[in-house]
């Protein structure tokens, strides 16, 4: 039974600090945002009076037009998360698309997918992205879907992909060499079962890795968007919530409560998702996994008066 769960347990991430206390800010966070809203007043109530400070009855003050800021952080951070996991979602399909493909294949197809790829690296990120939601949220014929949270995240995930892409091609492309890749060539396995059966699973580490990067990628990008008015219009997120912020003069009318939760918010997010990250780059990475053990080993000599050498050596 042991040896049936080794491989998994070598997959998953060793437990640690970091791991810990990312785990519990992102759990915190996603718990907030699927409960929270159903013990919140309407987030979209304007009949409170404007701009009062948090109290017992709102916990974190109102906004300009009088809509609860406790509220509007419990489903913004909702429908940012949203945003986040689509978003992360279509731009790892398409980097394991892209990448993977590129990798294994070799040839004319890792040149033209290759192609692709460098020319999503040289465009800039945020230009690309705002002149692709102007164009798509002013097209006719989508209706509420044109300013929905859904097309911003697939527009996110469509144009964050190439970085992931590169990094699967080349971890594929060392794949490919191994003894049971080519023997599995030789059994007259098609490439797409290899792919699928020989390659994807052992690069489970570095695909999670990759999603948790693309999650805090749209989180950030979703933020971007809507503070600079592009992003969803029927949906309230972190994003919008700043926005609101900004144009509501929130700094200049000291409402503090206003602005600065949702981007405490944000910032946690993406502390608890970058710590996670970190976990599990120690598998992908084995200097990671093994520096600190090294680390531990040479503190315990130099308590037991052993001394290190120059060169990193127990002298």
């Amino acid at each position: 039974m042991s040896d049936r769960f080794a491989g998994l347990r070598y997959l998953m991430p060793k437990w640690s600090a970091k791991l810990g206390v990312g785990l519990v800010i992102v759990v915190v966070i996603v718990l907030f945002g699927l409960v929270g809203p159903f013990f919140t007043v309407d987030p979209r109530d304007s009949s409170y009076k404007g701009l009062l400070p948090p109290s017992a009855d709102h916990w974190l003050g109102t906004t300009k037009l009088g809509y609860d800021v406790f509220a509007q952080l419990a489903t913004g951070t909702r429908e940012s998360l949203y945003v986040g996991l689509v978003g992360g979602l279509v731009a790892m399909f398409l980097a394991i698309v892209f990448g993977i493909l590129a990798g294994y294949f070799g040839g004319w197809t890792d040149d033209i997918l290759m192609l692709a790829t460098n020319i999503m690296l040289v465009i800039p990120g945020l230009p690309l992205v705002m002149v692709i939601a102007a164009y798509v949220q002013n097209t006719e014929g989508l209706g509420d879907f044109a300013r929905s949270s859904t097309l911003v995240a697939m527009i996110l995930g469509v144009t964050g992909w190439a970085g992931s892409a590169v990094v699967l091609r080349a971890s594929a492309r060392s794949l490919r060499t191994r003894e049971y890749v080519y023997a599995s060539r030789v059994a007259g396995e098609k490439g797409l079962r290899i792919i699928f059966v020989e390659i994807l699973p052992n690069l489970v580490p570095l695909i999670a890795a990759q999603l948790i990067f693309g999650v805090m990628a749209a989180v950030l990008g979703e933020a971007g968007l809507s503070y600079l008015g592009l992003g969803p219009t029927n949906s309230i997120t972190l994003g919008t919530m700043l926005n609101d912020a900004q144009t509501g003069q929130a700094v200049g009318s000291h409402a503090w409560w206003w602005f600065i939760p949702p981007g405490v918010m944000i910032a946690l997010l993406g502390t608890g998702l970058s710590l996670v990250n970190f976990a599990i780059d120690e598998i992908v990475n084995p200097k990671l996994r093994l520096a600190p053990k090294a680390a531990r080993q040479q503190r315990k000599a130099m308590k037991a008066g052993k001394g290190v050498a120059g060169g990193g050596a127990f002298a």
